[in-house]
């Protein structure tokens, strides 16, 4: 390495190499590190190094990100800079009393809080104008640094102008974060809503059940799922998508001679460590193989018949809800007495891959082993005309009587209670801000306020100007700006990318606060740069239902970033609203708030008590005010830790069981459905799907082939002629990413390269061998990526981790960077959730001029360089 390009590293590589580097060439001299030479100066910077790092503290650093995780993470700052990172060290690691430890994402954070291509200044894009300029130069226009006071001049007049000609109506926050907070108190602004992560559980698990919630809660503790003699993971891969310690949790259980089967289309990480038996499945198609093994429990008297006459009603023509058609029940349904058509093992298998034996030996598995729980995430659910699969799930663990007792159980356990189902056992307490509502959503639900957008159905309401607003409703829309607030990606992370940018490109004015130029700041007009959890006063984070961590401020704000509210009192200043309406306590008053409100459950289960014993000289310490108190722990304890887990044990009265309490008592805990008990028949979620406007759902959990599912990679289903499209696309969750957030970490890049997974014999067909650089192609959109042939992968699938910042070619359309979004198409379907997990492609070896070099290697999407 030359001294010059000793330099350009030190200055351009990391914020934290640049700052670094002045404070240790200052130390040494001014010039010396260079004027010495490269080896003399490298060893300056070492000997350096090693002075601040005796000279450093340790300070618990948040890792805010949407991972499902939520680890500890301690920061080694020197004078606001952050030499190393470690994990949690607060007590020693037991299989009962975990640490809870960070993974490489984690790991990686400094990359991010001081990455090299962190926003640094405010910036509009220079052929910008009110009225939206040359609107078709939004994502590869030039970018011009601007002053703040600019910036937020920019910000209101745009508000105020567009507000005045068309209405509140023409503003979509797509995120609002703090700027909802302006935008409430200035008329109100289109919303959006829709399930991503969860699917179809989150309005299916409370109807059926009559649980609030998404149906996290479902299952066990981490205890008593130890008792389990069988565990299903049906689209589950905790070793990847929720971080931390779900995985460590589900081997305790192996350890303790629980016998786990996977079913995926991927032989995932987690089946790697944990399975006993994997069954792969096509994407969209676990339905029609919950009902065959409903059928084999059927056919050969399995079903637990007692629980379901005692706790469901629908299964069978005798219990079914008052005036409900008898004929319409679930045993005739799959028996197929009047549709005649019976959902038998074969039938599945044609659907689903799974043998028809195989399909027949888990019902049998399942219907004969007690206790045994069925736990899956939201990938299967993720799909198009979804509802109908939490429903069959939900319906088969009924028909097992896998219910209600310790070790048994079914639903959804995933992120944050993932391995540890139950409420929480320790929350923070209120900052003390009272939320403003927003006129044009006041209500914040569905059916209450029709006049907000769904994710599925967002960028072609705004580009054709209809939206569905319930059913038979659709009504007229006139987007003119986009608002993007607190992180958000939504052009990245919805379906369609291909449709996002032409929607991007159709409005007067795009604003977005972001830490990079991610795609949804890459198309917009004015970018402005915020601050990140490290930045700030501290926070809260929390996953598994033990713990709470709280994270101090490791280093001041970098550049000229802001926090997301404090930019939200600046433009509503300059809108006419008062300071104090928008933020009307400190930041400091915040915090306090929060840590004076910790909760943390008692050891007998009868309620809460502070966790925090807070000074006088604590809370002016913090800058707030408020009174002494009392709790389990020292507030300094608490902050030098950065973590406290509730302590557990086998036998304490702090574990949780899913339904228990109903299933001993049926008649004095009656469930909040609309017939007070498991619905199996479900009048009120076929009335939800029918009020979203998008398509009918008859109330049984009937199969109803997703669009873009398997059957559609068919031209003639019939005679088995494939189509166009005859692959299926997969959408993981991946190390790399947490959602979008470190896609540009490049130490991530490099170790999780973006491939696409394919099986060698869809490779073999297509001439492809492993490495080669692939075109897959769907009726959306394009993408290129490196394949990787691996058997880890059923055939007739391929997969690519979600999350990936799109890179678009304007010239050939092909995303270079493989954002599944590109291929998704945004269809709005039952409750309008995102039906990732149905995409269909085309795969193809790539021959075209691009030399398709591992993105760990591309430039960082660098704007302006530190003056």
């Amino acid at each position: 390495m030359t001294e010059k390009d000793f330099l350009t590293k030190a200055l351009t590589d990391t914020v934290l190499t640049r700052r670094s580097f002045l404070k240790w060439s200052a130390t040494l001299g001014g010039t010396a590190v260079l004027a010495g030479g490269v080896n003399t100066g490298l060893k300056a910077v070492e000997a350096a190094a090693d002075k601040a790092a005796s000279e450093g503290k340790w300070v618990s650093a948040a890792c805010w990100h949407n991972c499902g995780g939520r680890c500890l993470i301690k920061a080694h700052v020197v004078e606001g800079v952050v030499t190393r990172v470690k994990t949690d060290d607060t007590h020693e690691d037991s299989a009962d009393y975990p640490q809870q430890r960070g993974c490489v994402r984690g790991r990686s954070q400094r990359k991010v809080v001081f990455g090299a291509d962190r926003l640094k200044y405010p910036m509009k894009r220079k052929n910008w104008e009110p009225g939206g300029g040359k609107k078709e130069l939004r994502g590869k226009d030039e970018w011009v640094r601007i002053t703040w006071d600019e910036a937020i001049d920019i910000y209101a007049s745009e508000i105020k102008r567009v507000k005045e000609q068309s209405g509140n109506e023409s503003i979509f926050a797509v995120h609002s974060g703090s700027m909802g907070r302006v935008l409430g108190l200035y008329g109100g602004n289109i919303d959006r809503w829709g399930s991503v992560s969860w699917g179809t559980w989150r309005e299916d698990y409370p109807l059926l059940t009559g649980i609030p919630g998404t149906g996290d809660t479902a299952g066990n503790d981490r205890f008593r799922m130890r008792q389990a003699k069988l565990i299903v993971l049906w689209g589950v891969n905790s070793a990847v998508s929720s971080n931390g310690n779900p995985t460590y949790y589900y081997l305790q259980a192996k350890k303790a001679g629980t016998k786990f089967i996977s079913i995926d289309p991927i032989y995932n990480d987690t089946a790697v460590a944990l399975a006993d038996e994997w069954i792969p499945i096509r994407p969209g198609t676990d339905t029609p193989m919950l009902l065959a093994m409903a059928y084999h429990m059927i056919d050969k008297n399995l079903q637990d018949q007692d629980f379901l006459d005692k706790y469901t009603v629908g299964f069978d023509a005798d219990h079914m809800p008052e005036g409900a058609d008898p004929n319409n029940n679930f045993k005739d349904y799959v028996l197929g007495t009047f549709d005649k058509q019976p959902k038998t093992p074969e039938w599945a298998s044609e659907i689903c891959g799974v043998p028809a034996d195989r399909i027949r030996w888990l019902a049998q598995e399942l219907a004969t082993t007690k206790p045994a729980m069925i736990q899956t995430a939201g990938a299967p659910a993720r799909i198009n005309n979804g509802e109908c699969l939490p429903q069959a799930m939900l319906t088969v663990g009924w028909m097992t009587g896998n219910v209600g007792f310790v070790g048994s159980g079914v639903g959804p356990n995933m992120h944050s209670r993932a391995a540890n189902a139950g409420a929480a056992l320790i929350n923070a307490g209120s900052n003390g801000v009272k939320a403003i509502p927003n006129p044009l959503n006041d209500k914040g639900t569905r059916k209450s306020a029709p006049n907000i957008l769904n994710n599925c159905e967002m960028w072609e309401a705004i580009l054709s100007g209809k939206y569905h607003a319930g059913y038979d409703d659709i009504r007229d829309i006139d987007i003119r700006m986009i608002i993007s607030a607190d992180f958000g990606d939504a052009l990245n992370q919805r379906t369609n990318v291909n449709k996002g940018i032409q929607v991007f490109r159709k409005m007067e004015f795009v604003a977005v606060q972001s830490l990079f130029l991610n795609s949804s700041a890459k198309y917009a007009d004015l970018v402005l740069p915020v601050t990140s959890q490290w930045e700030q006063l501290g926070n809260f984070q929390t996953g598994d239902r033990e713990i709470l961590i709280y994270n101090s401020q490791v280093t001041k704000p970098l550049f000229e970033a802001k926090d997301d509210l404090d930019i939200a009192v600046a433009v509503g200043v300059r809108l006419g609203l008062k300071a104090e309406d928008i933020k009307p306590l400190s930041s400091e008053q915040m915090v306090y708030n929060q840590l004076a409100g910790c909760q943390v459950k008692l050891q007998d289960n009868s309620g809460f008590e502070p966790l925090l014993t807070i000074t006088q000289q604590d809370i002016a310490a913090l800058g707030a005010k408020g009174e002494p108190q009392t709790g389990r722990i020292p507030y300094q304890e608490f902050k030098d830790a950065g973590i406290y887990r509730v302590k557990r044990s086998a036998d304490d009265k702090l574990g949780h069981t899913e339904l228990s309490g109903y299933i001993k008592d049926p008649e004095g805990s009656p469930l909040k459905t609309k017939s007070g008990k498991l619905e199996i028949y479900c009048e009120s979620l076929s009335e939800l799907i029918k009020a979203s406007g998008f398509n009918l759902k008859d109330p049984l959990p009937k199969y109803d082939p997703p669009i873009e599912g398997y059957e559609e990679t068919f031209a003639d289903w019939e005679k088995k002629i494939k189509g166009d499209y005859p692959l299926q696309l997969y959408t993981i969750h991946y190390q790399r990413r947490s959602h979008s957030s470190f896609d540009n970490v490049l130490w991530l890049r490099e170790a999780f390269p973006q491939e696409t997974f394919m099986n060698p014999k869809d490779a073999a067909e297509r001439g492809i061998k492993n490495g080669n650089v692939v075109l897959i192609t769907s009726k959306h959109g394009k993408v290129i990526r490196l394949v990787l042939v691996t058997n880890r992968i059923s055939p007739g699938i391929v997969t690519l981790g979600e999350g990936a910042w799109a890179q678009v070619d304007e010239a050939s359309g092909i995303d270079m960077a493989g954002a599944t979004n590109t291929l998704n198409g945004d269809f709005a379907t039952g409750q309008g959730h995102s039906g990732h997990n149905t995409c269909i492609v085309q795969v193809t070896r790539y021959d075209g001029p691009v030399n398709l070099q591992s993105d760990s290697k591309w430039p960082q999407r660098i704007v302006f360089k530190e003056a």
